[in-house]
């Protein structure tokens, strides 16, 4: 039998490992992306048929736009949100080699970053509430609508980080169950492109989402000693 891993996607082969999956310890983690067992599943014999996507509606001057309910969906940004939104913009801009629109963006980052009040629900079971909303709701949500308009590079952005937030919802599990033990004596790392989080003394020579090589993870300084 032969389990896969879902964040990587790397082959657990119960015949050439000589052990089994289920006789493998709880703490056992990925040996690529350090991934909890519980991420992995088993291989499918037969891939199941992909749903038939809809047609993107055609644009064109018969389309109709209900100005009616525009904005009733809009909700005001938190000064956290805006930072985090400025900085995905700059790494976007660093992406298509605009270094100046980059750094305005990593400067408006900062600036709501320093004004960010304390969150006072901002503990490790909301925070875990709010990974459950992202991966049962806002992922699907996003991937349908994306999928409705034939737009594959949201699709793709919609993979990884949904990825990204799977391994996060691990993390923050791992921590809640061993307490800061599990990240003494190593560091971690952050992917500075979609944002994967690596626990290690050394970065993954490629990041198992995004496949960018090691040089582009950050390692996070000042934290507390574990």
């Amino acid at each position: 039998m032969k389990y896969i891993c879902s964040i990587c996607g790397y082959v657990y082969n119960e015949a050439s490992e000589g052990t089994a999956f289920a006789d493998l310890p709880d703490s056992w983690v990925c040996p690529l992306c350090r991934a909890a067992k519980d991420l992995f599943r088993p291989e499918k014999t037969e891939a199941a048929p992909e749903p038939a996507r809809p047609a993107p509606a055609a644009a064109g001057p018969s389309a109709h736009v209900d100005t009616d309910h525009a904005g009733e969906d809009l909700h005001k940004l938190s000064a956290g949100e805006l930072s985090a939104l400025c900085s995905n913009l700059a790494r976007g801009c660093e992406k298509q080699y605009k270094n100046e629109e980059a750094g305005l963006f990593r400067e408006i980052a900062a600036y709501f970053a320093a004004v960010t009040p304390d969150e006072p629900d901002g503990d490790l079971t909301h925070l875990l509430s709010l990974f459950e909303n992202d991966l049962t709701t806002g992922y699907p949500a996003v991937q349908g609508a994306a999928q409705a308009a034939g737009d594959r590079g949201t699709q793709r952005v919609c993979v990884w980080g949904q990825k990204v937030t799977v391994i996060l919802n691990s993390l923050v599990q791992r921590y809640q169950r061993e307490g800061s033990a599990f990240l003494r004596n190593t560091q971690i790392w952050v992917c500075s492109v979609c944002g994967f989080a690596y626990v290690g003394d050394t970065p993954p020579e490629l990041c198992p989402v995004c496949k960018v090589p090691a040089w582009k993870f950050d390692k996070i300084e000042g934290r507390r000693s574990a």
